[in-house]
């Protein structure tokens, strides 16, 4: 299919960006890069800023901008965790990435690791804490050092290393800021990551944060010119795809669908443990999504296109993946 084919197969497309959660301002850059992408290859795009009003007026202005399908570019709380998706389900209109249901569970770290460990798949110990005497005796339990975090936040806000007990009371503070909080052991090693696109699971990126950031935190994530980007990842061919087999079937046990990434920290006994997965990973010049794209050859442009190709021949409601079902088997 030629470009301008294509572009008329997927008719008027609303790119949804902002939103009101802690992450607006990587989802402002994620939505204008997509918008732009969309642009470039002849689509008919319109980008939104969505905020609280906005939502509420959103299946009006679907029904009179006559969008015909959306790019979901919003991350963290109202735009990644069900919210939105429920709203384009019940206008009808196709939407990129997963379900509702599974973007809710996605969204949440503890529901993942719960549905994670009754599979059988390794995940790091955690405790879910109210307080901070709970989260220092779940430390304390659990052994130094530990990962203090939001449960329902992304990009690493509101997330600490925590190496010692003085650390627990302003890590704790900082995550409730943003919610729920949990404590969770930490795992020393490298750090991965699987990008899901459609059946298959793209390259896999080792991730190498500086001597600065005790972890790939927020500003290792957005602002360090010196994080390091390793693909090929790194292992053999044999661990590589048993890490891409693990991915796929994570995504597919909380119902993903469509894209999205899953992360890891391996340890010095070749262990892959499941950190969190994103339904609607970054697509900024630092994304890690993009970046395993290019690495088999498909430009950014070519990925948004890719990513919105996956709601044809949905019209309607575009349906929800059932949870608990079996991973693929392709690979990139």
């Amino acid at each position: 299919m030629n470009e301008q084919a294509q572009a008329q197969a997927l008719g008027r497309v609303m790119v949804l960006m902002g939103g009101w959660s802690a992450e607006r301002d990587v989802s402002l850059a994620s939505g204008r890069a997509v918008h732009e992408a969309l642009l470039s290859v002849g689509v008919e795009a319109i980008g939104v800023d969505l905020d609280r009003a906005g939502a509420q007026e959103l299946g009006h202005r679907l029904v009179t901008e006559r969008i015909d399908r959306v790019f979901i570019a919003l991350h963290g709380r109202g735009g990644e965790d069900g919210q939105v998706q429920a709203l384009l389900e019940l206008a009808e209109v196709p939407y990129t990435g997963s379900g509702m249901a599974a973007s809710a569970i996605g969204m949440d770290k503890v529901m993942c690791k719960r549905i994670w460990q009754g599979a059988g798949l390794d995940t790091p110990a955690f405790a879910v804490v109210d307080s901070l005497s709970a989260a220092r005796e779940a430390a304390e339990g659990l052994g130094w050092p530990v990962i203090i975090k939001p449960i329902a936040d992304g990009s690493s806000v509101g997330v600490s290393k925590v190496d010692e007990p003085a650390g627990v009371e302003p890590a704790f503070h900082e995550a409730a800021a943003h919610g729920e909080v949990m404590v969770e052991q930490f795992i020393a090693g490298g750090e991965y990551t699987v990008a899901i696109l459609g059946e298959q699971s793209l390259p896999a990126i080792r991730i190498e944060a500086s001597a600065e950031h005790a972890f790939y935190d927020y500003q290792a994530k957005y602002e360090a010119e010196d994080t390091g980007y390793r693909i090929p990842c790194g292992l053999s061919g044999e661990d590589e795809a048993r890490l891409a087999e693990v991915a796929r079937k994570a995504f597919a046990l909380i119902g993903g669908r469509g894209w999205g990434r899953v992360d890891f920290m391996r340890d010095a006994e070749g262990r892959h443990w499941l950190i969190e997965v994103n339904t609607v990973p970054g697509m900024t010049s630092h994304s890690l999504v993009p970046m395993a794209a290019r690495a088999v050859g498909v430009d950014f442009p070519g990925l948004c296109v890719a990513i919105l190709e996956q709601t044809l021949g949905n019209p309607g409601n575009p349906g929800e993946a059932r949870t608990g079902g079996e991973s693929a088997d392709g690979a990139v």
